[in-house]
This record gives structure tokens, sequence and C-alpha cells, in this order.
């Protein structure tokens, strides 16, 4: 049932969003440059790796010694927009729709954390990553990575079509007021090094 309604939702979504796709496509190309979309390697469901996609909204600025500038300095006032409306976000429907990801679920995350996880956290692996999640709707990036993990592992345990549907309808508020978009008036959250106990 959920893998038919991840299927359904994000066709529907996808059409009916194709105009906000091309708009801000053409943005991204005329504000960033190409490439359009920011392509990562992320882990999914048992932690089987996966391509995310999603709107580009750093640019490629570099330093005298050819380095990338911080993200930070790169994050421009539009990906900022694109941020704050997660309209970088909808690109992940084809994910989604490919079966690489949920609609609802734990964030994917980099495919280098995965050795770090504590037995505990790398349960949050036992269920396909979601474009939202528990931890989305609680916190989101003004939490520790020791609290969402706790909230992603409480979804595993407890996940329903309910509890599904009740994070959809509170990421919607998320999105609309914008809440806890940053993490310590950073433009991402900072790398994950690991957990310092193994429960």
């Amino acid at each position: 049932m959920k893998r038919l309604l991840d299927i359904v939702i994000s066709l529907v979504a996808i059409l009916l969003l194709s105009p906000l796709f091309v708009v801000v496509s053409l943005n991204v190309r005329k504000k960033l440059g190409s490439p359009i979309f920011f392509r990562q390697v992320r882990a999914g469901c048992e932690g089987k790796s996966f391509e995310m996609i999603k709107f580009r909204t750093m640019n490629d600025a570099k330093n005298e010694k050819g380095e990338l500038l911080s993200d930070n300095e790169r994050l421009t006032p539009f990906g900022s927009f694109l941020r704050r409306s997660s309209l970088d976000e909808l690109p992940e429907l084809w994910n989604v729709l490919k079966g690489d990801m949920s609609l609802v679920g734990p964030r994917p995350l980099l495919m280098d954390y995965l050795p770090r996880y504590s037995k505990k956290q790398y349960r949050r692996h036992e269920v396909k990553p979601g474009i939202t999640g528990w931890a989305q709707v609680n916190g989101r990036n003004a939490i520790s990575w020791e609290e969402k993990f706790n909230l992603d592992v409480w979804y595993v345990d407890n996940r329903n079509s309910w509890l599904d549907v009740k994070i959809l309808f509170l990421t919607i508020k998320k999105v609309l007021f914008r809440e806890d978009i940053n993490h310590g008036g950073e433009a991402t959250m900072h790398e994950f090094l690991g957990s310092k106990g193994d429960d």
C-alpha cells in the first residue's frame, strides 16, 4: 500500500507541478548556470547506494587556490530561497517514482556515514529514505544528529499509514512557515562524525 501511494502521489505531483519544474529549472540555469540539478550518491534502504537528485542551490565559486569556497559563501540568495521554500527538493519525486525513496522516511544521508552509526542508529536504514520524515517535522536542521537519528528509529518502530499522512500534513506546515531550515546559522548541517556510544 505504501509503495502504491508513493507511485500515485509522486506521479500526480510531477504532472501537476511540471510548470513549476520548468520555471525553477530556467531560473537555476539563468542564476547559477549548469548543471541545473545537484546529484549525489546517498545511502538508501539496507544501506544500498542510489543517486539522489535536487535542484542546485550553490554556485561553484573557488578561492585563489582553486578550492571550492564554504557552503555559506557559495549559497546564493536564489539558492537560499529554494531551500527556504523546499523547492530544491522537488526533483526527489523522481527518486520516489523510481523506487529509491519514499514520500515519508528518514532522510537519505551520505554513504560515508554508514560505518559511523551506532547499531541503533543504523536501523534507520530498515526502511526507504524519504523526502520528509518524523525528524523533519520535529526539528529538521535545528536539532542534533543524535536527536534526528532517535526520531528516525522511532519512526521505523512505529510507522503506519496514518503516521505518514500526519507527517505529510506537518511537512506542509513546516514549508509554509519555513521552520528549522538552517542549523546554527549555517547553510548546511555540519558533518556527522560518529556517535559516542553504540547502544
